[in-house]
């Protein structure tokens, strides 16, 4: 097809779009009718435009003159469907049109496939048709029969089962014609033209045939149909036949006991009625429909005097009634009938915990529950229906504080955590931890969560600290750094993060040169020789010591804080100690022929 004719067959194709999305819109707010003719008869006013553009007869062939067949006003079409089923049906169509200006006629014989959805309020229909498009013009004088298609659908409006106004009907159609006689193949638009058009339609439509609707019919029945009085009956309803698209309303009454009815059941009491054959009725209806729309339907009872009855009398014990969360309460029940009759003991319920067991006896598990009362129920139910509850009462007390474990609290006074030069940097906060600090941190998250038991209030305090090498800024934005890492790993391996405080002190507070001597001097892990090493590089060892991050622990009005002491004997040793760059952001340019700033 053409740039030409798509643009031609625009306003069709969004006049066939907006008709599909009507009918989807009509499935969901109609339901569809359960009557169905068999046959159906259209017959109405129609408007032609052909669409094409023809030779004129009188031109010569090997320059012909165009003539574009105009649109026609005077017409009519009829159509006759016989429908297979409620949607499908088979259509032959047939329709004519003239311009009595031009003394020009189109005639269309078709037929096809037709789909209809038929709702309460409106029939909506497509047909695809395939026929003959016989074209007449210049006064009569050319005559041309054409295969065409016509494709397209409308809407009926239904007043009774045998008469419909069709509101439209819209088609476009479309067809195929050969003037080789009248134009050269030196013209092949107009020797060989598609006409590309549209047909309007509305009129009357006629239906008869198919079956009639099956009137609709309703089943009751009731469950039990005797009962003593004070028992309940069930009362159910089962309509058939009613159209399924359509919500139907139910309405129930009875003449003994009170009838409390919704929807396809109701429930009858005959508390305070008299002993009596009665009967409950259902009446079933369809407010959508206009014929065959109720159907009711009864179902009888007895209600036969009640003797004497007395509810049975329950007592509930527990042992122990007190005791710490953790342990087990064994349950009983003492339940009677003062009439002598069967009785049976269940729903065994609690408040709280977790009760097993059936019959009299049962038990109650407090694993996990807080202190605090706990409230044990259980229903005793005799053979007639009679039953009785009672309950009975436990205390959960406070657990005792489990033991400090000392040795655990010794191990929590750990040593500090280290940090090579100007680590983490800003780009990779996370960086700067390595194996051996990892390992102390592990430690620590492992001793810390166990200790979290004994003492839930302990806390630990991060402290960070750097070497006195850098801007105040720098060096205080990389202790806050230093700390949020630690903190990280810590809350990594399950350490509440509520229960981590962090201090960032920059360069101030830093260990002097007679207080890392001092460290040296103390460590047992160090040989002589070792010591006196490091010793003679105090100056790099006092920087190292000073970049790191002290962990204080405070439980209940105690501090511990962690041993600064370098770990010389770690396999990673070296990487804290020496350095790849300063941990200043951008230390100043030295001055020429003076020595550069060692770095860290």
């Amino acid at each position: 097809m053409t740039l030409k004719r798509m643009r031609g067959c625009g306003p069709i194709a969004a006049l066939i779009v907006a008709f599909v999305t009507t009918i989807l819109i009509s499935t969901s707010a109609f339901a569809q009718s359960d009557s169905t003719p068999k046959y159906d008869f259209f017959a109405g006013y129609q408007y032609l435009n052909p669409g094409g553009t023809v030779p004129e007869g009188s031109s010569d062939p090997s320059n012909p003159t165009p003539f574009k067949l105009p649109g026609m006003a005077k017409g009519g079409g009829t159509a006759f469907t016989y429908n297979f089923d409620p949607h499908w049906g088979a259509e032959v169509d047939a329709g004519y049109n003239r311009d009595g200006n031009t003394i020009s006629s189109n005639w269309t014989v078709s037929a096809g496939p037709r789909f209809m959805w038929r709702t309460d309020s409106v029939n909506l229909f497509l047909h695809g048709l395939v026929g003959l498009n016989r074209v007449t013009y210049d006064a009569g004088t050319v005559t041309h029969n054409g295969i065409g298609t016509i494709l397209g659908g409308g809407m009926d409006i239904p007043f009774t089962k045998m008469f419909a106004w069709r509101l439209f009907e819209a088609d476009y159609v479309y067809s195929r014609h050969n003037f080789a006689n009248l134009a050269a193949s030196e013209f092949p638009s107009l020797r060989r033209p598609s006409f590309e058009g549209a047909r309007l339609r509305t009129g009357v439509v006629i239906s008869w045939g198919g079956e009639e609707a099956v009137a609709p019919t309703a089943a009751c029945s009731v469950q039990p149909t005797e009962v003593m009085v004070g028992e309940p009956i069930n009362a159910t309803v089962t309509p058939s036949n009613f159209n399924p698209k359509h919500t139907v309303t139910y309405s129930w009454s009875g003449n003994g006991g009170t009838v409390t009815g919704k929807d396809t059941s109701a429930a009858i009491d005959t508390n305070n009625a008299a002993p009596g054959d009665y009967a409950v009725t259902a009446h079933v209806t369809d407010p959508k429909a206009k014929k065959n729309n109720e159907a009711s339907c009864t179902a009888k009872y007895t209600i036969k005097p009640l003797p004497p009855k007395n509810p049975p009398t329950v007592s509930l014990s527990a042992s122990p009634s007190e005791l710490v969360p953790g342990g087990t309460v064994n349950l009983s029940a003492n339940c009677t009938s003062p009439d002598g009759v069967p009785v049976s003991v269940a729903n065994w319920t609690s408040t709280a915990g977790a009760v097993s067991g059936t019959g009299t006896s049962a038990t109650l598990n407090t694993a996990g529950l807080p202190p605090g009362p706990v409230t044990v129920n259980a229903t005793c139910t005799d053979s007639r229906g009679l039953n009785a509850q009672a309950s009975t009462q436990v205390t959960i007390q406070n657990p005792p504080p489990p033991p400090v474990d000392k040795a655990l609290e010794a191990r929590l006074a750990l040593h500090s955590v280290y940090f090579p030069t100007n680590l983490p940097t800003v780009k990779d906060p996370q960086n700067g931890l390595i194996e051996s600090q990892q390992k102390t941190l592990t430690n620590l998250a492992a001793d810390f969560k166990k200790y979290l038991e004994a003492k839930p209030d302990a806390k630990l305090t991060l402290e960070g600290h750097a070497d006195h090498r850098g801007s105040a800024e720098f060096n205080q934005a990389l202790t806050e750094r230093r700390v949020a890492r630690v903190k990280s790993f810590l809350v990594e391996q399950g350490v509440p993060e509520a229960d981590i405080e962090t201090k960032a002190y920059g360069k101030d507070r830093n260990l002097t040169t007679d207080e890392v001597k001092q460290s040296i001097d103390q460590n047992t892990e160090l040989t002589t020789a070792e010591k006196k090493r490091a010793l003679a590089r105090i100056v790099v060892i006092r920087m190292a010591s000073n970049r790191r991050v002290d962990v204080t622990l405070n439980a209940a009005g105690q501090t511990a804080t962690s041993v600064r002491q370098f770990p010389f004997n770690a396999a990673d040793a070296m990487s804290l100690i020496g350095g790849r760059q300063s941990e200043q952001k951008a230390a100043p340019k030295a001055a020429p022929k003076k020595k550069a700033a060692p770095k860290k």
